[in-house]
């Protein structure tokens, strides 16, 4: 027997690399490949894979300890001769040498382990060298990559609108390269490594999707580029799906995957179900995966991991996004109802067979979800605006000094805004457990926009801090962005509650739909002037009809009349705001 100290390979650019789990104990046995431990850096997870068989006699980490390459991380307990992972393979390999060169008797299987070994010896992996295998060599010291489009969530054919580099240009890690634009966003396509463009792949008007060629980049030799950190976790998953890994009791669990999983259709059921882990519970997951999850909007608590040991994974992020779009987003059993029936409309007539938008299929499938699993109560009333409307045609001569436009939506922000603070039980969510909810220490506002692609919701932040200037001028720039579809996630995140106004449009009312997690949303008629009696006689009054749609999970039918009529009384006299 002999004892081997095992120690943390060679990281590549990483250092005070921390630990996130230990997967073996003291008097354990683990073969050759077994992971130890996993290792967690800014951009990537990994596993330490043992290099060879044995049995752990002690380990000299813990958790959340920071390691370096050559840290020790255990010993073991081998056979003889089983020490060939740490040099003893060259030793071997003189010995024979000087037995005799040139001995042709020799098996030519004889040097295979060997080879074996050295290439299952993961962890002595340099990940430069993979870096290097990603673009050819340039110049002395350089090298040149092809940076790619990323994974877009599921959208094909995206059109780059703009193109922000040239052939000699010098760009930074993040500097963004083009623009794309979707039927609903546009955005930005970063740089995942700093360097000199060398040539440009695509033009303005293409169309494109994940991992269409952006660019061709000159670059340091040896440098790490994101794509590749994040692509250091894919091996350790795919490695844990193999294989059957072992508790820290030691005992083997077996492990389920992803096609498996599929087959069975549980976590599309979970997902369609709305159904989520318990409150609080640990999320297994990478950096890289947690970075897609935010970018889609995906709360991991609520997608179920088919990797080892209940890891998610890339593919269970786009395939909970699949199952709720499908599914309808998630609505209960208790609100399945059949499908409507295939109808051939030609027989009656003429028709046109014309596709729906990416933006209309997705607020139809949010309208949907939204109205089957919320509970909604609306609240009438109507607001005596004629005082507000004086006052801002008074303001016509200062708002063209300050060049804006001064409209009454600045003074709705206003008085939801202070109704929101003076009625807080209105600015929370509900956690998708049931169990508890989010209390809201901010005031952002959704103002739905009408666009030639379909409706946008846009959010004004902390409404409760801006002057009415400023949120005209907001208001102006954040609208003509939805028109143009410029806006990005950012511009689209955040609202605590939302006002859906007709306007000049007409009507004397209407019921809107809660943009669910808020728990309410206030529909804005048009202003008309009629008479109206008060104070004993009749007199002309500029009225506003409004209607307070809320969610009656999260809020009462008393706090629903209290709110509705705190909100008429501001907007009935503008001097409330400045208490």
């Amino acid at each position: 027997m002999a004892t081997e100290t095992i120690k943390v390979p060679d990281l590549g650019d990483s250092s005070e690399v921390e630990v996130i789990e230990l997967l073996v104990s003291v008097g354990q046995s683990v073969a050759e490949n077994d992971s130890l431990l996993v290792l967690e850096s800014d951009k990537a997870a990994m596993e330490i894979p043992a290099p060879i068989s044995g049995v752990v006699k002690s380990i000299a980490v813990n958790l959340g300890d920071q390691v370096n390459t050559g840290t020790e991380i255990l010993t073991l307990e081998t056979e003889n001769g089983e020490s060939e992972a740490d040099g003893g393979k060259e030793d071997k390999d003189e010995s024979k040498e000087s037995a005799g060169s040139g001995d042709e008797s020799v098996d030519a299987n004889d040097e295979q382990p060997g080879e074996d070994s050295d290439q299952q010896d993961t962890g002595k992996t340099d990940k430069s060298k993979d870096a290097d295998n990603s673009g050819s060599k340039g110049k002395a010291g350089t090298e040149t990559r092809i940076l790619e489009v990323p994974d877009l969530g599921g959208e094909d054919d995206v059109e780059v609108i703009e193109i922000h580099v040239t052939k000699g240009d010098s760009v930074k890690v993040d500097d963004a390269l083009i623009t794309l634009e979707s039927d609903k966003a546009a955005m930005d396509v970063p740089a995942t490594d700093a360097g000199v463009v060398k040539s440009v792949k695509l033009k303005v008007g293409d169309k494109v999707a994940k991992g269409a060629e952006i660019l061709e980049l000159e670059v340091e030799a040896g440098s790490q580029s994101e794509s590749t950190a994040d692509a250091a976790e894919s091996p350790a998953d795919s490695t844990q799906e193999k294989e059957q890994p072992q508790d820290r009791d030691g005992d083997s669990r077996p492990t389920e995957s992803p096609v498996a999983a599929g087959s069975t259709g549980k976590p599309a059921a979970e997902a369609a179900a709305g159904e989520s882990r318990t409150a609080g519970a640990d999320v297994y997951a990478g950096p890289a995966v947690r970075k897609l999850a935010r970018e889609l909007g995906v709360d991991l608590a609520q997608v179920e991991g088919t990797g080892a040991k209940g890891r998610i994974l890339k593919e269970d992020i786009h395939e909970f996004v699949k199952s709720r779009l499908s599914s309808g987003a998630g609505a209960g059993a208790g609100t399945m109802v059949a499908a409507l029936p295939e109808i051939d409309f030609s027989k009656f007539g003429e028709v046109e067979k014309v596709a729906m938008s990416k933006l209309h299929k997705v607020t139809a499938v949010n309208m949907q979800r939204n109205w089957s699993t919320v509970p909604h109560v609306a609240q009438f009333n109507e607001a005596d605006v004629t005082d507000l409307e004086v006052f801002r045609k008074d303001q016509r001569a200062e708002a063209e000094k300050k060049g804006v436009k001064l409209t009454f939506l600045p003074f709705l922000l206003k008085a939801c805004a202070k109704t929101l603070q003076e009625y807080p039980q209105f600015n929370v969510s509900l956690h998708s457990s049931g169990e508890y909810y989010f209390q809201k220490k901010y005031v952002h506002i959704g103002v739905a926009v009408a666009t030639e692609a379909g409706l946008l919701v846009p959010v004004i932040r902390d409404v409760d801090q801006k002057s009415l200037w400023q949120l005209a001028a907001e208001l102006g720039e954040i609208t003509d962005k939805a028109k143009q579809r410029r806006l990005g996630k950012d511009d689209m995140q955040g609202a605590c509650f939302t006002i859906s106004s007709l306007g000049a449009i007409g009507g004397t009312g209407f019921i809107p739909i809660i943009n669910a997690p808020e728990v309410a949303i206030l529909g804005v008629g048009k202003t008309e002037t009629r008479p109206v009696y008060r104070d004993g006689e009749l007199a002309p009054r500029s009225m506003l009809p409004l209607t307070l749609s809320y969610d009656h999970r999260a809020v009462n039918g008393v706090d629903g009349g209290l709110f509705s009529s705190y909100l008429v009384k501001v907007l009935g006299d503008i001097r409330l705001l400045l208490l």
